[in-house]
This record gives C-alpha cells, structure tokens and sequence, in this order.
C-alpha cells in the first residue's frame, strides 16, 4: 500500500501551525508500521534552512497549466529521518520574502501546487493507491483528479482522502478565478460553487472518497452550524464517509526525560525535576518563586475563539484564587493591551510576553502546574497533549480533540474541564483544581497520571492503515 501525503508545510522544513506538525509525524508513525509513505510539499526557497535540503534529489521538470498560463515545475527530492519529501520547485509562487502564507495570489499558488501533485504522480510513474490532501491549500487535489486524471489509465485506481484541520479556512474566492486561475471549466462550476463564491473545500467534500477530521468530536461538530462555519450545508448527507481520528504529539521531540531545552529533565521515576523546571521558568518571566502558589499558564494565538473572552471576564477571581498566570502569545490587539494591563496591574503575580518564542513555550509545558485551553472550538489541539506529556495539568472546554484527550479528574482523570461555553463555568474548573493542587497526595497522583498519558502516533497511524486499507478494498 502506497500513500501520498500532500500538505502546505510540514516539519522539519517548515511550519506555521499544528498542520506542520502533523505532516511530519504521522507519515514518520505510517512508515514506521510498514506503510510506504511520502510526504509532498511546496519548495519554499526562503523559508526552508538550507542544510534540510542541500542534498536534495533533483527527479523531473516540467510544465503546468495554471489557468491560461502554462507554468515551470520542478521536482526535488529528500530524505529526512527514513520519510521521502518531494518538494515542488517554482520560485515565483514558492520563493517568497516574508512567511509563507497571506500573499494576493494565494489562489494561484495552491492552484499550481495542487496541480502538480498529480502532475508529479502522472511524470514520474509513481502512482500511490492513496492520496491523502490537507486543507484548503490541497482542496483542488481531489477535484482536479475528477476532472482531469480519473480516467487516465495509470492513476484511475487513486483513492483520494481530505483532511480537515480546521473548517474555518476554507479557501473562498470569487467566481471570476474559476477559469482564469483555478482551470475549472464553467460547465462544472457546481463542484465548488458555494453560496455564490468558489469554496475550494466544499468542492473537496463533493469529490473525496472519505473526509476526515482530526479528532472524532470535531468529526460530530462540523455538522452543525455553530461550528461549520458556514460550510454545514454542503456536508449534509455525507455523514457515510466522514470521519475522526485523534492526532497524536511526537514523543520523541516531547520527552522530559530528554528534553535539554528545560532546566532539569524528569519522568515518571524521578519527578523532583519538575520543580526545578517551575523555579527556572518563574526566574524566565521575572516572578517570584519563593512561595508554592500555583501556576496556570497559557501558550495560544490571541483570537477570541480560543476563549480568551472567557479569561479576560473572570481574570482578577482568578489572581484572587492564588495563582501566578504565564501568557505567550500574539494576535488581536483587544487581548494583547488586556494582558500588558493584567501585567501592571499584578506584577507579582501576571507575565505577558507577546509573540511566540518556542524556547520559552517548552519552559512552561515542563514548569507550568496546570495549562489553561477554553476554546470556543478546537478541532483537535495540541498544547494539551504536550502538557500533559511534562506533567502540566490541563484545564479544557469540552469541545473536539480537548473533549477527547481529556477526561475530568477523577479516578482516571487528567485534567479539569466544563462544557458550557462560559466564564463561570471556567472559573469553576479552575477552582476546582485550585482545591487539588491544595491536596499534595491527590496533586501527585494526578501528575502521575498526566506523565503516564500516551499520546504517541501509533495508534493513530493504526486507525489511518484501516481506512487507507478500507479504500483499497473498493478496487
């Protein structure tokens, strides 16, 4: 059994946000259960470090219709830890100065590229029984092979899979792009016609033989408007082949008892560690560690869907409760001034540092007491499993993977969480584990309990083997 993994980015190379991470761990999980895998990605000449790819294999060059416009492309190819990358060349799209999302000709760019993943295939003779296409940015993919490659006599056996990580992205264009840019004929427009626009996902879900999200909670949610985003129409009727598979974290890259960018290694057998790890992070952000108050930390982007609206209502009973509150992130400005104010205001007890600085990210997953995810929506998240992997309990809302990684302490509990989306309902939980941090016995057990959590990619590299294997089954 073949696969060809296509997404935008994917670590080591490049990455912006949870997407990189799984493309580069779980066709690393695949291969290591004895599935042939490889990784497709565009070739990002400014943002990839040069040692990643200086070794790189060039395989085949040729030409693309984009639109009206015929386009270079060239194919390199690269190993990187027993995974094959093909790395789509074309440095007026992909040799970009500044990140490597959010230009004007978006559209074309991941146009191009998902016509040169089948493009690839077709050149190369290389034909996988799978083709398993990430996000808007690979939306095409499935709907180009419906309209140009489904019955060429090589490649009419490739099932196609797309993976939803986040249906708020969606790849919405105006229907003047539909030919000129996107090389959809008129006559077919219906495929990704969506409320008077082009809407690249919803073509996805018309054509993809499965849809699949990345927790199974997520899989229920996008069914119903609050969290469609406006896209539950369109899957309506499609419940037979959609479904959810949690993600899992690398537990190789997230150990504590390897880790040598935090102060103190620690595991299960010999967990003092963490509370060298605690008085190092604190000394980091300039707060005091002479005492044992708790720590509630919280590692986002600043967007009123990861509920820090929720947060900003109840943040002074939250400092009354006798926590120190750590935030690292970036975004809207409303939250970036609330936390510089919460700073002043309660020195002692606030730090605020705004962007994102991945060194000082890891200090607080292995020095945090508990890590704070209210999300509005979380199609699966990960933050919560690193967490727990360094012993930081979790406080969730109940919503996607957070619903499905963590269970309400208890016996078998991990973590804190309240369902309703609400500021007293938060405050609640983190109350409550305010009132087991004060229990040293059951805190222990409970940490305990966090470090045994097993987040690895295996099982659900073992879920992916039975669908992909599913849809082999169809020929």
């Amino acid at each position: 059994m073949k696969i060809l993994y296509a997404a935008s980015e994917a670590q080591p190379f490049v990455a912006s946000g949870g997407l990189a991470e799984v493309a580069g761990a779980l066709p690393k999980a695949l291969v290591e259960e004895g599935v042939d895998c490889s990784v497709i990605m565009p070739f990002y000449k400014n943002q990839i470090p040069a040692d990643l790819v200086k070794n790189a294999e060039f395989v085949t060059e040729f030409y693309i219709p984009v639109g009206w416009r015929s386009q270079y492309c060239g194919v390199y190819k690269v190993q990187v830890s027993g995974l094959t990358y093909y790395l789509i060349d074309n440095e007026h799209y992909f040799k970009r100065d500044f990140g490597i999302y959010g230009y004007y000709d978006e559209a074309e760019r991941f146009a191009f590229f998902s016509r040169a993943v089948l493009e690839t295939v077709k050149n190369t003779g290389d034909i996988p029984d799978v083709i398993n296409s990430n996000d808007w940015q690979c939306a095409l993919i499935p709907i180009y092979f419906n309209i140009y490659y489904r019955y060429h006599h090589d490649m009419r056996r490739i099932r196609n899979v797309f993976t939803i990580h986040n249906i708020a992205y969606q790849g919405r264009y105006g229907f003047d792009l539909l030919e000129d840019v996107l090389s959809v004929p008129w006559h077919l427009s219906t495929l990704v016609e969506y409320d008077g626009d082009v809407n690249l996902m919803k073509g996805a879900f018309e054509i993809a033989d499965k849809i699949t999200t990345v927790s199974p909670t997520y899989s229920q949610e996008i069914f119903e408007p609050w969290f469609a985003n406006g896209l539950d129409r369109a899957l309506k009727g499609k419940e037979y082949k959609t479904c959810g598979f949690l993600n899992g974290i690398d537990v190789d890259v997230y150990n504590p008892a390897t880790d040598s960018t935090i102060a103190e290694k620690f595991s299960l057998k010999k967990k003092s560690g963490k509370n060298t790890c605690k008085t190092a992070l604190l000394d980091k952000v300039g707060l005091p560690s002479g005492d044992d108050s708790p720590v509630i930390s919280i590692v986002t982007r600043l967007v009123e869907h990861k509920g820090l609206d929720l947060v900003r209502a109840v943040f002074d009973e939250i400092i009354n409760l006798g926590y120190k509150v750590i935030i690292l992130g970036s975004g809207e400005e409303t939250y970036q001034g609330f936390f510089y104010g919460m700073k002043e205001k309660h020195p002692d007890r606030v730090s605020f540092t705004c962007g994102f600085v991945p060194e000082l990210a890891r200090m607080i997953y292995a020095g945090s007491d508990m890590f704070l995810m209210p999300s509005k929506s979380e199609p699966c998240g990960l933050a919560q499993m690193i967490s727990l992997r360094y012993g930081t309990i979790p406080v969730v809302r109940a919503t996607g993977g957070l619903k499905d990684s963590i269970i309400d302490c208890g016996d078998e509990g991990n973590g804190f969480t309240f369902q309703s989306y609400n500021a007293e309902d938060m405050l609640e939980a983190v109350r409550r584990a305010r009132h087991h941090y004060n229990d040293k016995k059951s805190w222990g057990a409970l940490v305990t309990r966090a470090l045994k959590a097993d987040f690895s990619w295996k099982r659900s590299a073992q879920l992916y083997i039975g669908l992909y294997k599913e849809l082999c089954s169809w020929d």
